[in-house]
């Protein structure tokens, strides 16, 4: 079996003006930056490969991953994990009542415990479960909320300017973070961004969406 993300003769159009056209391959541990202006098509191609792509949009092509054909699945059974700029933490729930959020349904209370607190362990962040999230800093929220949706086992993480609200230290930190926890679990990530610095740490292909003309 193929591991990796495919996107296959993929087109996004709005109307009848194509936003975007691509055909790739992102094997496992492996990154693709999307790079080009404000509303080009970044975050739409990404809503395509979660299957939440808007209404006014129209997509041909095949979203392939682990060499299953995904395309037509419903979000919940694609397993796609996506990071967005903001944290998108719950308030009303303490950390560790966020990753559980993240969990599967099933199993035991101790055994969820221990996965909540390993994942904390992950990210030096032991002992935070009872934390409310509103006293953590910018940079543990981004872990939290990376160990939130890795405590979901996705096959393949998506990065929608995941980093542009932190500062350049912070940035870094949790960019490096973020691919090593790809790597790690072998996970294909395709990564939206408009800072180079970022597709330069990625490694990997940039593909450039180029400013479409109305």
């Amino acid at each position: 079996m193929l591991k990796g993300l495919e996107l296959r003769d993929v087109v996004i159009s709005k109307g009848s003006t194509p936003l975007v056209e691509i055909n790739a391959t992102i094997a496992s541990g492996e990154v693709l930056s999307v790079m080009g202006p404000s509303g080009a098509g970044k975050s739409t191609l990404l809503a395509m490969i979660t299957g939440n792509l808007a209404p006014e949009f129209h997509a041909t092509g095949e979203v392939w991953l682990d060499g299953m054909n995904i395309t037509d699945l419903p979000t919940h059974q694609r397993r796609v994990g996506i990071l967005f700029q903001d944290d998108l933490l719950f308030p009303h729930l303490s950390v560790g009542a966020n990753l559980a959020f993240g969990l599967r349904s099933g199993g035991s209370k101790r055994h969820r415990a221990a996965q909540i607190a390993q994942a904390l362990r992950e990210v030096n962040l032991e002992g935070y479960a009872d934390r409310d999230p509103a006293t953590l800093s910018g940079g543990q929220k981004a872990r939290v909320a990376l160990m939130r949706m890795l405590l979901a086992d996705p096959c393949a993480l998506l990065l929608d300017e995941a980093f542009s609200r932190l500062d350049s230290a912070l940035r870094t930190q949790v960019r490096d973070l973020v691919f090593e926890r790809a790597r790690a679990r072998d996970l294909p990530v395709v990564m939206v961004t408009h800072d180079l610095e970022d597709a330069k740490a990625a490694g990997g292909t940039v593909f450039t969406i180029a400013p479409h003309k109305n």
